[in-house]
This record gives C-alpha cells, structure tokens and sequence, in this order.
C-alpha cells in the first residue's frame, strides 16, 4: 500500500526544531553516498518549468526519494507536484508527499540553518531580519531562523502588496517599500523571489550583513549581483550543481574556492572570521533534502496513523 500525505497532513506531522535536527545530521552524513544526486530542470512551451530531482539517498535510511515538480511562477501556488518515497529494499512505492509542502519546508529550514551558522551572532535581541519575496519558503525561513536564534524586528517587501501584508500579519512583519529598503535596515536578508535581474548590488549592503538567496536554484535565476558575490564569503550547499545552474554560474564572477554549507557545519572552514565580513548563503537544493523530510513525515505517520493508503496495484 501506498501512504498518500496531503499538504495538511505535513503540516500536522512536521516541527521546525525536529526537520532542522533531521537536515544538521543529513549535511554532515549526506556526501558518503555512493550515488550523486542530480537536478534537472527544463523549460516547457507553457509559462514555467519541469524539475525533477533524485535520487534523494542518506546513509542508514533505506530508501530513496524522486520529485517531479511544476513551477509557474504566475500560479497559486506556484509549485506543484508529488515527491515519490520509494523502498531500497524492494522498489515499492511507500508513499506520495505534496511535494510543495516539503519543498517549502526542507529549502526554508536548510536555508534557515545556512543563514544562521555563517550570519554575525548579533546582540542578545538578535538582529533586524528582512525579507524579499513573501513566499512559503519564506514563512519556513522565518520560523527556523527564530527557532535557532533571537531576531529582532522583521521587514518584509513583495511586489504583490496583498502577499506582502498577509505574510507581515503572520509574523508580526512590517511592510517596505523595496528590496534596498529591507538591505537598509536588516542585518539579515532572506530573498525568495523569482527574480532573473539582481535585486541588490554591493552598493545596496553594508559590511557585515548576511543574506541568503533562494532564488538562484535554476538557469539565468539572480537575485545578487556578482559584484556583492565578489565581495563576500560565498557559501553553497554544493558546488556542482552551484556551478551547473546556481549562484557560481553567475557571469562576472571571480573564480575562487567557495566553502559548503557542510565545510562549516563539520568545522572544515571556520566561516565569518570578522564582524565586517558580508557572507552569502546561496543554495541549489538537494535532493537528499527530500528523503530527510520524507522519511522522517513517513515514519511519523505511520505511528500516529496519519495520511490515507491507496493500493496502485488494485
């Protein structure tokens, strides 16, 4: 029997401070798989793209995950799509996921963790926080980001005003009027937008900010300016497919080598070394990020009975 889990039964199922456990372990254990991930991402003669990601592998987890998505960016949602858990025992199909839940929730929490190890540690209160793009990535950022850390106040701007003010009346946000408005005030700076021309230049920051880009996860996708990118310490989740259709394919910028995220979880590179230092997290999104949550979803339900079985097979 196949487990299907709607996007309200994920959001039963899942707590940020379990999913952020799930991926820290995942980032240190993640590359002593056998089988590389790969991401595929094509354009369609409709108004978006077809991603599909896999296979999703994590030592000691016996299976493995495949993820077809839909992006449109003038929908509502704007991504859609199933992930596929399948047995590494027997091939069995073990459970279909919303996969725009899990998405929002493992790139928002992967982010969130990536924001929060190589940011300045700030004062008690923690620092001003703001966000460009209103997305649901962006609400799982959020949340994860104040799980790990003390914020202070937060900022938000969307070029869809009614988004703007639903996601600041939901996190207690105040509403700006640009992405350098939010640069201006915010130590941190969390962008999720599906921006193709760069939203901030170097002139827009100031030492010792932190932003995290989610938006350069396909081809020509850019939210930073590579004279920014030059000017900070560039962190990604992985080089390869960073180089393939991430922030490191960006035009202009310097060939330098870029630490992981999982270089500074394991201690590899030391990261912010200076209370003036801009660092930039900049991930793809892996497909590995999908079994973590997957897996961890499927378990969880099972025990607590939650989702419906459908049998394919009948």
């Amino acid at each position: 029997m196949t487990l299907l889990l709607t996007r309200n039964d994920l959001e039963t199922l899942l707590d940020p401070a379990d999913c952020l456990a799930a991926l820290r372990e995942a980032f240190h254990t993640a590359g002593a798989s056998p089988v590389p991930g790969q991401r595929v991402v094509t354009g369609l003669p409709f108004p978006g793209t077809a991603t599909a990601l896999f296979p999703g592998l994590l030592p000691g987890v016996e299976a493995y995950t495949v993820k077809v998505n839909a992006k449109f960016p003038g929908a509502r949602p704007a991504l859609r799509g199933v992930v596929c858990l399948f047995s590494g025992v027997d091939g069995a199909l073990l459970a279909l996921l919303d996969s725009a839940t899990v998405t929002a929730w493992r790139t928002g929490l992967a982010a969130a963790l990536g924001t929060h190890l190589p940011a300045s540690p700030g004062t008690s209160s923690g620092a001003t926080v703001g966000v460009i793009g209103a997305s649901a990535q962006a609400d799982l950022m959020v949340r994860g980001l104040r799980t790990l850390r003390p914020c202070g106040p937060l900022l938000v701007h969307d070029l869809d005003p009614e988004r703007a003010a639903a996601f600041a009346a939901r996190h207690d946000a105040r509403v700006v009027t640009s992405p350098q408005a939010v640069a201006a005030e915010a130590g941190i700076v969390l962008l999720a937008t599906w921006s193709r021309t760069p939203l901030l230049h170097l002139a827009d920051t100031r030492p010792g900010q932190h932003l995290t880009t989610l938006g350069a996860d396909e081809p020509d996708k850019r939210e930073l300016a590579a004279d920014l990118l030059d000017a900070a310490l560039l962190v990604v989740d992985d080089h390869e497919l960073a180089a393939a259709t991430g922030t490191l394919a960006t035009p202009g910028l310097a060939d330098t080598a870029v630490p992981t995220l999982t270089d500074l979880l394991t201690g590899a590179h030391p990261g912010r070394t200076s209370p003036g230092t801009r660092t930039v997290y900049a991930p793809v999104g892996l497909p590995w990020q999908d079994l973590a949550l997957s897996w961890l979803a499927h378990e969880q339900a099972r025990e607590r009975g939650v989702g419906r079985d459908f049998d394919f097979l009948g």
